[in-house]
């Protein structure tokens, strides 16, 4: 094997990881969307609601496509909810702040909330809730 194989594996990694984030995301923005719009329900609230309903999505298909994990899943969904927890805070924080104290739209402060959940999330199920 050439040194660059760990390489290959960790950009297929994250390549399946992205895939499954892009179905999490559409079923997380579309509930935000969907709640803010046609709900009149806060970003906030309704990011946290989206949040949820792409994790439940997101836990099968990274466990399954993505690290190919034979954790038992009495141990990975643990471990799972507590990455999912640190990640719904985060994505709580930074839409508080983006959307209440500086006011700003909230797809964008998505977008952006989106991103640094995501980098959390990958680094955080390969190095210990599938690993």
């Amino acid at each position: 094997m050439t040194a660059s194989h760990p390489l290959r594996r960790l950009a297929r990694q994250f390549t399946a990881f992205f895939g499954v984030g892009v179905v999490a995301a559409v079923i997380h923005y579309g509930f935000l969307i969907g709640l803010v719009e046609g709900g009149g329900l806060h970003p906030v609230p309704a990011t946290l609601a989206g949040y949820l309903a792409g994790g439940f999505v997101s836990y099968g298909l990274n466990r399954r496509h993505t690290y190919g994990s034979d954790r038992p899943h009495r141990e990975a969904t643990w471990r799972f909810a507590v990455v999912a927890f640190v990640g719904f805070l985060v994505t709580w924080f930074l839409m508080h702040a983006f959307t209440v104290w500086l006011e700003g739209p909230y797809l964008p402060s998505q977008i952006v909330t989106t991103g640094v959940v995501m980098v959390w999330s990958f680094l955080a199920h390969k190095a210990w809730t599938f690993a």
